[in-house]
């Protein structure tokens, strides 16, 4: 059962389903946005709490949800990741690591985030905002809504369609909390407040440096008050642990978050590398006059360096053996953005290993 009902709300929810019957498939869609699995009772319930029964306005936030996912829905909302965000994931989790990891007691899926290590500049580099929100309707359609389907299809006992959030702030600076970094957090909001509501079980904020309070004020006045409410704010590592493991059991949270399930760092790439690749290393480097990074690979492994960039004026990279033992890999490849410096526009990608370097070798990147 979603909960008890008074009367007066028993009636508004056979209104609301009489209503769903007479509209057309898309109003169906948005009501029932992660499918029928979820349960008439349960999908509707969510809609009708996130207005606090209010029919008119149910209606009205349904309608509004239906015009703003539509043109997400017109692309299936992107069921290729790597062509919304316009590069792999696990490129962008490397700059924003986000993942799912385990199944809280009550069954919801832990979801857990770390902006205070977003590395605002190198998301830039190689996405837009309208990537970022492409892949958040990926996201949340596609990923999460088939992790509660799965769940669902496993535990037919199983009817929250809702998830237990870690926001993990350890390292955050007030540099991070810029207007770029605020744009994504408000779109993303947006979208989960109006066409997702109540998929939020709970969410604890951990790590919080002592200027959050001001940052989370604002946040929390873009997310309706029964979303805030079910958020917890703890700095403590000896207190959120324990708050951690009230809500997840050991084998179901991270180890390094107080479980002793897989480490994040593992979980994030073993479901977004892909092919052949057991490594990534990436390098935001800024070019006044020239740069360079050494990276060393090891036996048996295989290298190849990929470019993301919006300079228009560009630069000139090589690739060479930092020991000078071997002849130079890549010499004065010229690498720039194919546009202007519009930051609408996607990013210019570029392989610049025209072959894959086999190591041991030690491999001295330089930009100029």
């Amino acid at each position: 059962r979603p909960g008890h009902l008074t009367d007066d709300e028993v009636e508004v929810f056979f209104k609301f389903k009489e209503e769903i019957e007479k509209r057309g498939q898309d109003f169906k869609d948005t009501v029932y946005c992660f499918g029928i699995e979820e349960g008439e009772a349960f999908a509707l319930c969510r809609w009708l709490r996130a207005r606090k029964f209010d029919y008119d306005e149910v209606i009205k936030m349904v309608e509004e949800a239906t015009a703003a996912r539509a043109e997400a829905k017109s692309m299936d909302f992107y069921t290729d990741p790597k062509l919304a965000l316009g590069c792999d994931m696990s490129v962008y989790f490397a700059q924003y690591p986000q993942l799912y990891s385990g199944f809280a007691k009550n069954g919801c899926p832990i979801f857990i985030s770390k902006p205070g290590v977003l590395n605002v500049d190198a998301v830039e580099c190689i996405t837009t905002l309208a990537g970022i929100v492409k892949f958040h309707w990926y996201i949340m359609m596609h990923d999460f809504g088939g992790r509660l389907r799965a769940q669902k299809a496993k535990d037919p006992h199983f009817k929250r369609f809702e998830c237990v959030c870690v926001l993990d702030l350890e390292h955050l600076t007030m540099g991070q909390l810029n207007s770029k970094t605020l744009a994504i957090i408000k779109e993303q909001s947006a979208i989960d407040s109006l066409c997702f509501p109540e998929t939020m079980n709970k969410m604890v904020i951990i790590n919080g440096p002592r200027f959050f309070g001001a940052t989370w004020s604002l946040i929390k006045g873009w997310l309706d008050p029964r979303t805030a409410g079910k958020i917890e704010v703890i700095s403590a590592r000896k207190q959120w642990t324990k708050k951690l493991l009230e809500l997840c059991d050991e084998d179901q949270l991270p180890s390094d978050y107080g479980g002793t399930g897989p480490d994040t760092q593992a979980t994030i790439d073993k479901e977004n590398f892909s092919g052949k690749m057991k490594r990534l290393h990436t390098e935001v480097m800024a070019v006044r006059g020239h740069n360079s990074v050494t990276y060393e690979i090891a036996a048996n492994e295989e290298l190849e360096i990929s470019v993301y960039t919006r300079s228009t004026p560009g630069a000139k990279i090589s690739v060479t053996d930092a020991n000078h033992a071997k002849a130079p890999w890549v010499e004065n490849v010229e690498v720039k953005h194919n546009g202007t410096e519009d930051v609408s526009e996607t990013p210019t990608h570029e392989i610049v290993t025209k072959d894959k370097i086999i190591g041991p070798a030690s491999v001295k990147v330089k930009i100029i």
